[in-house]
């Protein structure tokens, strides 16, 4: 484990060069929900409490699974950088094998993902209410397991991807695929009206799994959570690790 180590303490120092702009990105999230979605609350307060309580208990989950999406694709960003000026040549050079290369890789973009998330999780916690230990460690395991499909799907864009333009304009559609099919932003309901094949993809969409699992546990009065989803997020990151960790690895291999 000691390549993985030091490949996540590399990633994480990279991480934290960055250390004010994520303090200015954190607040803009926290600004979202505190004007954002208090403005929407009162405006949808009578249409939508018979069914979803207030916009800004439901949108306070979803705010903590878009922040740990952003922070854990942002290892993306650095491999396609580090792709496009050669830098692999020198992680060749490093007294570590190639898997051990890409474990740590994936693992750090998780890990990351994880750290920048949890403040707004722990806004979550305050506003909306306290989970129990037991239930804590579910929401804390299930959002691991999505950081890491999430730097996994990064990576394997990263790698994918010959030009930082190409990178942004991929990373582009997957957010705007991810973020608006899921329960983030809206209730199921809404996007069931919207036909039956955008609800039945925002309902294997991992984050609307992870989004509606928050939910269940901190307002079971509102909100019910299948274990189905727990399956697509499962599918999502091993499908990804796996294919993250074989790219890496096809790139560190070319001369």
């Amino acid at each position: 484990m000691k390549g993985v180590i030091r490949m996540v303490e590399h990633d994480f120092r990279n991480f934290f060069r960055y250390k004010w702009w994520l303090v200015g990105l954190i607040s803009m999230n926290l600004a979202d929900l505190f004007v954002s979605a208090l403005v929407y609350n009162t405006i949808l307060k009578t249409s939508v409490s018979s069914e979803i309580g207030s916009y800004f208990n439901f949108f306070a989950p979803g705010l903590a699974v878009t922040g740990l999406f952003a922070s854990a694709f942002m290892i993306g960003r650095e491999i396609n950088m580090e792709r496009r000026r050669e830098v692999h040549h020198y992680m060749l050079s490093l007294p570590m094998t190639r898997l051990e290369l890409a474990v740590g890789r994936v693992l750090s973009g998780g890990l990351r993902g994880m750290m920048y998330m949890s403040p707004l999780l722990l806004t979550c916690f305050i506003f909306v209410g306290f989970p129990s230990i037991l239930q804590l460690l579910l929401i804390l395991a299930v959002l691991f397991l999505l950081a890491i499909g999430i730097s996994g799907l990064s990576i394997s864009i990263a790698v994918s991807t010959p030009s930082l333009e190409t990178f942004i304009t991929a990373r582009g559609a997957v957010y705007y695929v991810l973020f608006f099919c899921s329960t983030v932003f809206y209730p199921i309901q809404v996007i069931q009206t919207a036909g039956p094949i955008l609800a039945t993809l925002a309902e294997a969409n991992p984050l609307s799994g992870a989004s509606d699992m928050i939910r269940s546990i901190l307002l079971p009065k509102f909100f019910s959570f299948s274990y189905l989803s727990l399956l697509y997020i499962g599918a999502f990151s091993a499908i990804f690790t796996f294919t993250a960790a074989f790219a890496y690895m096809k790139i560190l291999e070319r001369k």
